[in-house]
């Protein structure tokens, strides 16, 4: 096997632990408030940031024994806004690297087969030039693989969370967790795009939503292949061409991009965000 299917494989098996190490029997996170040092439990935040922060830390020493078992170092980005969240760096060859990112996210409530997306990093200047050092902890170039290590929760109702209380330890078991009902995932993210930026004005990559797609890494690209992904991306809203009405337009969707470049358009892999047919 290679360097890269060796390290994926062994990712995926560490997630299939991650269930049993941060959530009780009963589904819910085993983090239950910040404690000072007088023993005052405080409830966390609901906040999405703060949330997926603390998951973050959560299983940090887990991921430094998974490095360890097999042989790599890590590499935490230098600041806050750097890719990626972490660097597996190869401790007999350091031009082998994975360069994983923390995903977390929540389910939609009226509709608990989607979840709220994610942000899959930049389509800037270190996605565009392969060599750069901007807001990138290695070049992207030098990665042997981009993956995704993921998280969907359920939120628990705003209103069986009280952050104004202050608990006991001796009533730690009986506080609500703000979270629960993980799922996790690994993916390459290229396999989990879609076509569409991820947040506002930003240069980010946006995910598909549907959590089943997600898992099985079946986005917009899967069957197209990662070279559509970073042609798509390195040129998404660059290209002009007419719009039919006697003007023009820039590309913004992969179908347009792919019949552009004379590629099979059936290969597509369509956003599947309608409720699961149920089973008759």
């Amino acid at each position: 096997m290679s360097k890269k299917s060796d390290f994926e494989k062994a990712l995926k098996e560490f997630v299939t632990t991650l269930q049993g190490y941060i959530s009780s029997e009963d589904g819910q996170w085993t983090i239950k408030g910040f404690i000072d040092i007088y023993k005052n439990v405080y409830t966390i935040s609901s906040d999405t940031k703060i949330i997926s922060k603390i998951l973050e830390i959560h299983i940090f020493p887990k991921l430094l024994e998974l490095s360890e078992q097999h042989g790599y170092k890590i590499v935490l980005a230098d600041h806050q806004n750097y890719y990626p969240d972490i660097s597996f760096v190869d401790n007999d060859d350091d031009s082998v690297r994975f360069a994983v990112d923390f995903k977390t996210t929540y389910r939609q409530p009226n509709k608990p087969h989607l979840c709220n997306g994610f942000t899959l990093g930049s389509h800037g200047k270190y996605f565009e030039d392969r060599t750069s050092t901007k807001n990138i902890q290695f070049p992207y170039g030098t990665y042997s693989g981009h993956y995704c290590l993921g998280i969907i929760y359920d939120r628990v109702d705003s209103r069986d969370i009280d952050e104004t209380k202050i608990y006991s330890l001796d009533s730690l078991t009986s506080i609500t967790s703000v979270v629960g009902n993980f799922n996790f995932f690994v993916t390459e993210k290229w396999r989990i795009a879609s076509d569409k930026s991820g947040s506002g004005n930003t240069a980010n990559i946006g995910s598909i939503n549907n959590i089943a797609d997600i898992v099985e890494g079946k986005g917009m690209f899967s069957k197209l292949g990662e070279e559509w992904f970073d042609d798509y991306w390195m040129n998404y809203k660059k290209i002009t061409v007419p719009d039919g009405k006697g003007g023009t337009k820039k590309i913004t969707n992969l179908k347009d991009f792919v019949a552009y470049r004379k590629g099979d358009t059936s290969l597509i892999v369509p956003k599947h965000n309608g409720a699961p047919k149920k089973a008759k």
